[in-house]
Formats: C-alpha cells, structure tokens, sequence
C-alpha cells in the first residue's frame, strides 16, 4: 500500500478561506464544524457531494497553522486536522510537504523561505508572486532544486477540458474573454490561467485599465488573438468566451470543488512520484511576469507593457 503522505496547511488571510477547503477536501470533514465557516460557499460546494467521497487517499493533512490563532482550532476541528501549531515553522520535521495557502502573492517569499530552506516540497497558492525581486527569489530556488509548484485552481476547470484538448473546430482563436471576481492583484491570475493553457507561452503585451473594483486587462498574443481579462469585484460568477474563423462558444466555469480537488492531487502526485513538474515552471514564470506587466501598466498609466520588458528584467 502506498505511504500516506503528511501535509501541513499554513496561513489563513482575510477572504481567503483555502485552509478549510483544501484539507477538507484531503482529509474529509465534520458537516457540524465546518457549517459555520465563514466562507459560506466551502459548506455548500463540499456538501454538495456524499461526504465517504470528500478525501484523498493515502494523503492527510496533519498540522495547520493560521495567521489568526483563533482560527486555526476551528479550521482543524471542522476538517479533521489533529494538529494546531503555535509557528508554521514547528511543521519541519513533522510533514512531507505543505501548502502555503495564502493568496497574497507580495508575501509568499517570507511564508515559503523556511520550507524551501528546510528542503520540503511547497505548494504555493496564486499568484506567486507580484514583483520581480519575489518572482527572482523563486526561480532561483527552482534553479537550486527546490520543489515547488503554484497555480491558479482554473488551469484544471472540468468545463474547459473538452477545449483544453481540442478546440480545432472554433479554428484560428480571434478573441478569448474570462471573467472573474475580487482584485487582479489575487484574482487576476484565476482569469489568466486557463486562457494561458488555451493558447499556451507567447503573450506579447498588456495593459490593464478601469476603475477600482472593475479592471479590464488587453492582451496580444503572439498567434494574433487578442484576449480580455475582466476582474470585477463583486461578479456573480466566472465565465469565458472564444471567437475563432470556424466557431465561438461561452462556457461558465464554477465547478470549484473538482478545480481545488485536481490542484490538490496534482501536488500530493508530485511529492509522492519525486519526479519532474506536471507543468513547465516556465509557464508560471510567464503567467506571473504578465501579472507584474499589468500591475505596472496600471502603476503607469495605463501604458501598454510588453510582457519582454518584464521577463528582460529577470535573470532566468
């Protein structure tokens, strides 16, 4: 029988409700405990489902830690979590790996360092980082050998799959459109990630216009398709929309629970295998080095950045 891999949770932020849902959906959990969490949505989609089938086998998050020390008991008891730390740090030697679950990605170098340091595979949640010298810092690690991954949970939307494997008969893509919620600092990145799997490594520029709580990013890619990326704070859902020479089609993604699932496994895989990334480390360089060209069109003006200028800017 396969070992059962150890995981620790780490770091709970305002709007953030990951450390409930991602060990929930690892270890399964208490229907009683986890109805009062404060993220509404996490009961509803998980209860959605028969509880037996809410767990990961051969993998069990044991220790959690939160920035709040109040939380973390009730994030453990609702999901089944035996351990609460007074310091992430107190996981080193206790787990196989851990998820460094926070979603603010000017931080996430500080939060990762000890881990990275102590040798452990990470998971770190989008976006990984929002400025060069954060995004310099893990790519050097990754050079040094350190494991790490991070992803938006849209690169695995189940609504998209039948796309991601073909989409010949839209033909040549002319525009692409995603919609999605909060702030493009944190969500941006929900919305750039499927359409990155879509049309792959090669976006030329970006600018991001709008107004507070409504953004709108401009894309080109190298292929011709130009791309919109629309973050509104209060949207009621998420969606995306291609127009291609043959077709066009909208899909409505919210399947949440199968997108943190299959984020989820992926990694628990990858500690487990010891082998290559599932997906290059590249392209998460590049979708966070757009994610940095917007921030500064923004900071600028308005101005329209080559994704280059950014990328020109990292030593890879």
């Amino acid at each position: 029988m396969p070992k059962t891999l150890k995981f620790a949770m780490l770091g709970m932020i305002a709007g953030n409700g990951h450390p409930y849902s991602w060990s929930a959906i690892v270890n399964g959990f208490d229907p009683v405990a986890m109805a009062p969490c404060p993220y509404p949505t996490i009961p509803k989609y998980l209860g959605a489902r028969p509880l037996e089938t809410v767990k990961v086998p051969y993998a069990q998050v044991t220790h959690v830690w939160t920035d709040n020390p109040a939380e973390a008991p009730l994030v453990a008891k609702a999901s089944l979590i035996p351990n609460v730390m007074d310091k992430p740090e107190d996981a080193i030697g206790q787990v196989d790996a851990v998820f460094v679950a926070t979603d603010n990605g000017f931080d996430h170098v500080r939060r990762a360092r000890p881990f990275v340091e102590a040798g452990l595979p990470v998971f770190v949640d989008k976006p990984l980082a929002t400025s060069l010298e954060e995004l310099q810092t893990f790519i050097d690690w990754k050079k040094a050998g350190a494991r790490i991954l991070s992803s938006s949970s849209g690169r695995y939307a189940p609504e998209l799959d039948p796309w991601f494997a073909d989409k010949s008969s839209l033909g040549d893509i002319r525009w692409l459109s995603c919609v999605t919620t909060k702030y493009w600092e944190n969500y941006g990145v929900h919305a750039l990630e499927p359409v990155f799997k879509l049309l792959g490594p090669g976006f030329v520029s970006v600018r991001l216009d709008g107004r507070p709580k409504f953004e709108v990013a401009h894309l080109f890619h190298k292929c011709g398709a130009q791309v919109t990326l629309s973050v509104i704070y209060d949207a009621g859902g998420g969606g995306l929309y291609m127009n291609g020479t043959k077709g066009c089609v909208t899909v409505q993604i919210g399947d949440a629970y199968t997108q943190f699932r299959r984020q989820i496994v992926t990694f628990i895989d990858y500690v487990r295998s010891g082998g290559p990334d599932p997906y290059p480390f590249s392209e998460t360089i590049e979708i966070q080095a757009i994610l940095i060209a917007a921030l500064r069109s923004r900071a600028e003006g308005n101005r329209r950045v080559d994704v280059a200028e950014v990328m020109n800017d990292l030593k890879l």
